[in-house]
């Protein structure tokens, strides 16, 4: 899963930097398995290969039942800082989550969630009717 943060129009690329450093740091108290910034492919023009990465882009890699917490922190801490829209790509879907209604982004929120959480444990039709016979 990719986080991509997208600054108010006044925040500059320390700000951004400074605000997805804060964001990983969150991210890592949750049960998430790892979090690292994205490397670019090609490194611009007198930096070293390996050092260029995207600026406020984070890989998370999680468990699929951890994605509610992880909106859930998305949402709260997007409200709270100076940032105008945070992406969230999770295998071939994306979300953007922007300055829109609470309400409305808790639907979306929703929609992708179940689309994209753990699968429901509940016993296919049939066999509790089997097992009570």
């Amino acid at each position: 899963m990719t986080v991509t943060l997208e600054g108010a129009p006044d925040s500059d690329t320390v700000e951004l930097d400074e605000l997805t450093a804060q964001l990983r740091g969150r991210l890592l108290e949750l049960d998430v398995d790892r979090v690292e910034s994205v490397r670019i492919d090609e490194a611009p023009a007198g930096s070293k290969p390996g050092d260029a990465v995207t600026l406020g882009v984070l890989g998370v890699t999680l468990s699929p039942i951890v994605l509610r917490e992880v909106f859930r922190l998305l949402e709260t801490w997007m409200t709270h800082r100076p940032i105008r829209k945070v992406r969230v790509v999770f295998g071939d879907d994306s979300i953007e989550l922007e300055q829109a209604t609470t309400e409305d982004q808790r639907r979306l929120v929703e929609a992708f969630i179940v689309t994209h959480g753990p699968v429901s444990r509940a016993e296919p039709e049939g066999e509790a009717d089997a097992s009570s016979a």
